[in-house]
């Protein structure tokens, strides 16, 4: 009889987490990277915040740690996008991934990025159009293209495709907005996702017909113009 193999016996890929975390400022997607100090070796001196899987910790906790550890952030919106294993995505050795993103409104990353040179707000542009899909580039607040470590450009690309196909039949959207809002305020975050504008008469309309908001009440504060009714998701 021959042996039984044990694990031990077999290649062991690391297995990692990426994080995209995505919010919309100045009325464009935006994603939250990191600086690495192996830039040379990667590929690039900006990435998503990611880190490796432990042996006794579940996909669920180390996305937790690496949002808390890497970024300070303690909550947001999660999903997991997908798994990537290319053999070359890691130059330095054979590494697959486990890539989440996480939505969250801008203030909150304002908080956690205050005082830090190690992170950085990126502009998201797309050069392509509705799903059409593809990678997606990453601008520093000069307008620059950051070059992007390993193969983060196109796990950046495929969130977007997420986000965009999933916002006409769920409330993802909602997640980059505050608890409450204008209608003003959720066109906005729906045309920085889709990268294009929206006619206003037929948003509004679209929207209030899904039934998933309601009105509460009550008027923003502090504006120059007569003041927006502001809404909850139900």
């Amino acid at each position: 009889m021959k042996p039984t193999k044990q694990l031990s016996d077999y290649p062991q890929p690391s297995v990692a987490i990426d994080l995209a975390i995505l919010t919309v400022a100045e009325g464009g997607l935006q994603v939250l990277l990191m600086r690495r100090n192996d830039a040379e070796e990667v590929g690039g001196l900006w990435a998503l915040p990611g880190g490796f899987v432990h042996a006794d910790k579940t996909l669920d906790e180390t996305v937790l740690r690496v949002m808390k550890e890497k970024t300070g952030l303690h909550e947001a919106h999660l999903e997991q996008l997908g798994t990537y294993g290319a053999l070359e995505r890691d130059p330095r050795g054979r590494v697959i991934s486990i890539v989440y993103f996480a939505l969250t409104p801008l203030q909150k990353l304002v908080a956690v990025t205050n005082g830090r040179d190690d992170l950085l707000l990126a502009r998201i542009e797309v050069p392509w159009r509705g799903e059409d899909g593809g990678p997606a580039d990453a601008l520093s607040p000069d307008g620059e293209k950051l070059q992007l470590a390993f193969d983060h450009e196109e796990l950046l690309g495929d969130v977007v495709k997420r986000l965009r196909g999933k916002l006409d039949y769920t409330p993802i959207g909602f997640a980059l907005l505050e608890r409450h809002f204008t209608l003003r305020d959720a066109q906005e975050i729906h045309e920085a996702i889709l990268g294009r504008s929206l006619t206003k008469p037929a948003f509004r309309r679209k929207l209030l017909d899904r039934g998933l908001i309601r009105a509460t009440g009550k008027f923003e504060t502090g504006g120059a113009y007569r003041p927006a009714e502001l809404y909850e998701l139900k």
